[in-house]
């Protein structure tokens, strides 16, 4: 159900928790709301019209961010590999290609081929990249946490770098984080896993994410302030 207060829409969602919960979520600075199954919607307007102010500053912070412009996948642009810039150099072969040297990101597409063409490759390199480093980085905090995941899988998310489901023990993570810092990953993964545990961002929750990863806050506040990608 989504709640349009004072402009701004609100995706609301009825669970089985004691109190509400309000977020604005990255990367574009949507806003959810978790309410009781027993409050009613108008209830519910209520208090997100009590916090509409809160609610435009953190939107703000999300439009202030640095955006890269619109993709043409052409020499000249900036790609962002684990948290650093490159600027793509595209040359025409047989086979398409995508390797970074030094700060630059050698495309090499077929002659001919289209924007999207070349947008749906260098997506899938990066899904490739992101797989490749959950393999090496979730088993070990698995290990450290004692929690384990049934299954996890990989996809291009607009509302959120993570998300998991308690009842069957999958986590999905989103292929942007593959343009940001490892450390982000490492935060994400332990957040999802957490979560198997804890469904809300509860005093416990808090207490394990400090325990196991004391600078979260700060690698969060990174993970948001780090340059969007303009492709979703």
């Amino acid at each position: 159900m989504t709640l349009v207060v004072s402009g701004i829409p609100v995706e609301v969602s009825k669970k089985k928790i004691k109190n509400m919960h309000l977020y604005v979520k990255p990367p574009h600075g949507s806003v959810v709301v978790s309410a009781p199954l027993s409050m009613s919607d108008e209830a519910i307007e209520r208090f997100l019209r009590t916090k509409v102010g809160w609610i435009r500053k953190q939107i703000v912070k999300f439009d202030d961010q640095p955006r890269q412009t619109d993709r043409e996948y052409v020499s000249g642009e900036t790609l962002y590999v684990w948290g650093k810039q490159h600027y793509m150099q595209v040359e025409y072969g047989i086979k398409n290609s995508l390797l970074i040297h030094g700060d630059k990101a050698v495309l090499t597409v077929r002659k001919g081929s289209t924007t999207e063409q070349r947008g749906n490759f260098v997506k899938e390199w990066y899904r490739e990249l992101l797989k490749a480093e959950i393999e090496r980085v979730l088993p070990a905090w698995e290990k450290r946490t004692g929690l384990k995941v049934t299954s996890w899988q990989t996809k291009y998310m607009t509302t959120r770098w993570g998300t998991c489901n308690r009842n069957t023990g999958k986590i999905w993570l989103n292929v942007q984080l593959a343009k940001k810092t490892l450390e982000c990953l490492d935060y994400i993964i332990l957040h999802e896993l957490i979560h198997l545990e804890e469904r809300n961002h509860s005093e416990r929750f808090i207490l394990l994410m400090d325990k196991y990863m004391p600078s979260w806050r700060e690698v969060r506040t990174e993970l948001n302030g780090q340059t969007l990608d303009y492709m979703e």
